[in-house]
């Protein structure tokens, strides 16, 4: 994940290695431990999808494995010319030339639903007496969108931060913010919608999600993004190809989210899908 906002971490980031590979290879860079975007089993949506990429161009996958950790991971892999393409990037990145978007998502609220909290805004009053979980990606606890709202509403003492990088000797580190939520050692978390739908649908007990409003925070702090595969800057005929990819396959990469429970978005930036 990029830090601050320029890069959502709960996108999960893949990329496609090329350099000094056989034209008929596929290689992608990915994070070995982060469901649902990708782990080593390829298990994660993203690796679902990057391998219909390379069917579709008809090339063979393969992978590179490497923790996500800000950016650099970009530097040293696109960005240093080893890697062609990145899964899950913002479609307002502009580092590499974004596709169009495969999916657009939402921070949610996350809570158990046996406690009935029904909230729904960043202004609702409630906040200030939950213990609220959000995640971080350094020690300042301001980073992310949600830690940033709530600090700017004046909202500290009741949150818990916990790290996007976490303990990556415990499966898919990221997901410990909504296990805390399941454990009820918080009450509410708000964290970007893939991650929450997918491990709020795997939740033992039954957990809510809904998208967090308002959509866009004061002063410009937006909490809906459209996501997109990115390619190096220039390189047209390779961007041709992934966005006539997803023209192509717009309705199976549908379902391959909806399967993941990510809640993505109508053009009234209305949840369509959710996690359970």
């Amino acid at each position: 994940m990029f830090s601050g906002c320029r890069r959502l971490q709960f996108a999960g980031l893949i990329c496609v290695l090329a350099g000094s590979a056989r034209a008929a290879d596929l290689r992608v860079c990915a994070d070995p431990n982060n469901l649902p975007f990708s782990n080593q089993k390829q298990q994660g949506f993203d690796n679902v999808i990057a391998a219909m990429v390379a069917r579709d161009l008809g090339r063979t996958i393969s992978y590179t494995w490497a923790l996500e950790r800000g950016d650099s991971f970009v530097r040293k892999t696109i960005l240093s010319g080893k890697c062609d393409v990145l899964m899950g990037i913002p479609s307002a990145y502009r580092e590499v030339a974004p596709s169009k978007p495969y999916y657009r998502s939402t921070y949610v609220f996350v809570s158990q639903r046996a406690r009935h909290l029904n909230v729904r805004s960043l202004n609702d009053p409630a906040l200030r007496k939950l213990r609220i979980g959000v995640h971080v990606v350094s020690d300042d606890a301001s980073n992310l969108p949600p830690a940033q709202a709530l600090a700017n509403r004046g909202i500290f003492r009741n949150i818990a931060a916990y790290s996007m990088y976490g303990d990556t000797s415990e499966p898919n580190p990221p997901a410990a913010l909504i296990q805390a939520v399941e454990r009820g050692d918080i009450e509410i978390a708000i964290a970007w919608g893939p991650l929450a739908g997918y491990f709020a649908r795997h939740a033992k007990s039954p957990l809510d999600i809904a998208a967090v409003t308002p959509k866009v925070d004061r002063p410009y702090l937006p909490f809906i993004y459209s996501i997109s595969m990115g390619v190096r800057l220039g390189d047209k005929e390779l961007l041709r190809a992934v966005n006539g990819f997803i023209d192509r396959n717009e309705d199976r990469i549908r379902a391959i989210l909806l399967r993941y429970g990510v809640p993505m978005l109508d053009d009234t930036n209305r949840i369509v899908a959710a996690g359970p």
